[in-house]
């Protein structure tokens, strides 16, 4: 199975378009939205071609592949335009052996872990940050963010595929953390 993770869109038409493109080339099984998906937030600043009506009509063309946790900017209003599941608070997935806890990072965390056993993955985005930090009985990971990254960080993503996570940017280029 191949996945794409992505995170925290924030309503930007541009970046939105740029992850698509990102879809198309990779040719995921799934695409993994770890929330945050139309509203930017009041702590953030407008994300470059703020359009939430045109994320929608452009992650709509996908809703056959998107799995989706809810973010701390999702609401029940959200729910009602998009055609696929946001409001679920984390996942739970079991791919290549690997158990994966997806959340978006504003309930649970590094500080605050869900139920985890030695060798689960915690996935969560929220912060724009890409990070992948291996602790005694779990590993982190975050994909950064797609439309509003941190601390010099850049537009990206992660891919899933064949038990591997590699970290890309949205023009397709991979990198190391």
């Amino acid at each position: 199975m191949k996945l794409i993770i992505a995170s925290d869109i924030h309503g930007s038409e541009y970046y939105c378009k740029k992850l698509i493109e990102a879809v198309k080339l990779e040719n995921p099984d799934k695409l993994l939205l770890l929330g945050d998906i139309l509203y930017h937030g009041p702590r953030n600043d407008l994300p470059k071609d703020y359009n939430p009506k045109k994320v929608i009509s452009l992650l709509s063309d996908y809703k056959d592949i998107i799995l989706c946790v809810r973010g701390n900017c999702d609401t029940e209003v959200d729910q009602m335009v998009l055609p696929f599941p946001i409001l679920a608070d984390y996942a739970v997935l079991y791919i290549d052996g690997k158990t994966i806890y997806a959340t978006h990072g504003h309930n649970y965390n590094e500080d605050k872990l869900p139920p985890l056993s030695k060798g689960d993955i915690l996935l969560c985005g929220h912060t724009h940050i890409p990070a992948r930090r291996v602790y005694e009985n779990y590993i982190y990971m975050n994909p950064g963010s797609v439309s509003i990254p941190k601390e010099n960080s850049r537009h990206s993503y992660i891919i899933l595929e064949n038990g591997e996570f590699s970290w890309k940017d949205l023009d397709g280029n991979s990198y190391s953390l």
